[in-house]
């Protein structure tokens, strides 16, 4: 049975970092990300990593303050937040597929998903 399971969400101040985990289990996967879904918003990609290779990718508001990585040897996916926004402030989801995505920022071509992390960063 596949699960992700997201932990280390929280209440910050703005500028402040947070660490999110991503436990997988179950099968091994191509592509692991992480997407975001703030009140009223669609949910939309974060950052994605290519298991075979740790290329990584981001969206661009999040360029140069947060990091993906990986835990081989844990089967866990990271989310390194630095620099935190308010606007940064959502429920933040672990997703994974098990090939390569043609749309790395598509929802659409993630088949697997955790139940979501809260973070909330106040100004």
């Amino acid at each position: 049975q596949v699960q992700l399971v997201e932990s280390g969400g929280g209440l910050v101040q703005a500028g402040a970092s947070l660490r999110l985990s991503c436990a997988a289990s179950g099968r091994t996967f191509g592509t692991m990300a992480w997407f975001r879904q703030a009140p009223g918003k669609e949910r939309e990609i974060v950052a994605a990593m290519i298991w075979a290779t740790s290329s990584a990718l981001y969206a661009d508001s999040v360029k140069g303050r947060f990091t993906i990585s990986r835990d081989n040897a844990k089967n866990t996916l990271a989310l390194q937040m630095n620099s935190l926004k308010p606007e940064d402030t959502a429920v933040y989801y672990c997703a994974a597929q098990l090939g390569y995505p043609t749309t790395w920022r598509a929802r659409q071509e993630y088949n697997y998903w955790g139940q979501g992390t809260q973070v909330t960063v106040s100004s």
